[in-house]
């Protein structure tokens, strides 16, 4: 009996791998399918203006942590945190980070940039290869370089072809991948509630600022507007912490090459919203810097896979993304 236990135990066991993978991935995709359409979230919040929108995402995302900290009974784990300044000190520059991430981000969007919000999440993986680079003294393979080279030719494409720099598209990939290169200093001794509980902390004085003086200026349009709009609104905090959570969740289940694959969804997402949806220009410069930039991914994924396989499904490249 023993000897059929243990051969039915052992037969379960790759079962069981194979659902968490599953479940895995798909809290994945869904984290990274909502936050594509994100852009069109916000634009149903109009005429709400970036400042005062980015002051309640704030203040609603620190009040459904908290809810969820309560809920999850998941306090004793927070307040280890609280007692360790070094974490706090981590926690406070992600938080700096996030929301100037943010703050582009929802600023890009609502003045009709959504194009170029998706073209800095492409760039984001190649950013975080390069961050380890210069922050972590990495070194890259010839495909990871060539990706690079072909990125930055990308983007003097698109200077040259627009005449400006494509500040948006460089400040949301700089401040995800530093966001991101934070999160993997703090590794699990932050949970993923834990610390956006505390970034949103940290920021809340700022939030205040900013809705004190939208208030003074423009005036806030939070209630103004009917009920559907301040319903719209209170989902600001949920909208923030739910893909983050599930990201969180499927990151434990599925090997990293699976998610940095997967996020490349949300950036498709969003520049087919800008794109088709809302009908944001594409002129052949802007076509030419997408596609560069598009080879470049591919090169950078296909080296990522490869060595993934090589390394029985470690990818240095996918744990950076």
């Amino acid at each position: 009996m023993a000897g059929s236990d243990a051969a039915h135990l052992a037969q379960e066991a790759p079962a069981e791998a194979a659902r968490e993978r599953l479940i895995g991935g798909v809290f994945a995709f869904s984290a990274y399918f909502l936050w594509g359409f994100l852009p069109l979230y916000f634009i149903l919040l109009a005429p709400i203006t970036g400042w005062e929108l980015v002051g309640w995402r704030i203040l609603l995302s620190l009040v459904f942590c908290i809810f969820l900290l309560t809920v999850m009974r998941a306090w004793r784990p927070f307040i280890a945190i609280v007692r360790q300044p070094r974490l706090l000190g981590w926690t406070a520059l992600a938080g700096a980070v996030i929301y100037v991430n943010w703050q582009v981000f929802i600023l890009a969007t609502l003045s009709g940039h959504v194009i170029e919000t998706s073209l800095g999440y492409f760039i984001n993986p190649i950013a975080t290869v390069l961050l380890g680079v210069i922050v972590l003294r990495e070194r890259l393979r010839l495909t990871q370089w060539i990706a690079i080279a072909i990125a930055g030719v990308a983007v003097i494409v698109t200077i040259v072809g627009y005449n400006s720099v494509p500040w948006v598209a460089l400040t949301l990939a700089a401040s995800f991948s530093i966001y991101g290169l934070i999160k993997k200093r703090i590794g699990p001794s932050v949970d993923a509630v834990s610390g956006l509980t505390l970034e949103s902390a940290w920021l809340t004085p700022l939030a205040i600022v900013l809705l004190v003086v939208t208030s003074l200026t423009s005036g806030l349009t939070a209630g103004a507007y009917g009920v559907w709009h301040v319903v719209l609104v209170s989902l600001a905090g949920a909208a923030t912490a739910v893909p983050l959570l599930l990201f969180a969740a499927g990151a434990r289940r599925v090997p990293l090459t699976v998610v940095g694959l997967l996020q490349f969804i949300a950036p498709i997402m969003q520049f087919i919203t800008g794109a088709w949806i809302l009908g944001e220009p594409m002129p052949p410069e802007r076509w030419i810097g997408f596609g560069l930039v598009w080879v470049a991914l591919a090169v950078l994924t296909v080296d990522s896979v490869v060595f993934a396989q090589r390394a029985r499904g470690v990818s240095d490249v996918a744990e950076y993304s």
